[in-house]
């Protein structure tokens, strides 16, 4: 079976969907496979993006790649500092 990749603007609007089918009368399991994902992935979903818009998600996400860039940049300079420092003392 092939894996789709769901884009968090997708995750936010079937998440919204799953809402109305409940609020329809369906059960949480009927409304889930209605959407065409697992329950684990639903859940997931809901504790990732549960109470936020879709502008808000988009600037998450953004957020969290930024993030990466810097610990990335951050974990460069340290290496850089570790080996001047040896090359200072001498040890290399």
């Amino acid at each position: 079976m092939a894996r789709v990749k769901h884009w968090p603007d997708d995750a936010l609007a079937k998440l919204r969907q799953v809402d109305v089918l409940i609020s329809q009368g369906q059960s949480l399991a009927e409304a889930i496979r209605a959407i065409g994902v697992t329950e684990v992935k639903y859940y997931r979903w809901r504790r990732e993006f549960g109470g936020l818009k879709s502008d808000q998600v988009r600037r998450l996400k953004e957020l969290e790649a930024e993030n990466g860039r810097l610990r990335k940049s951050v974990a460069d300079l340290t290496l850089d500092k570790q080996i001047l420092a040896e090359a200072a003392r001498g040890n290399y």
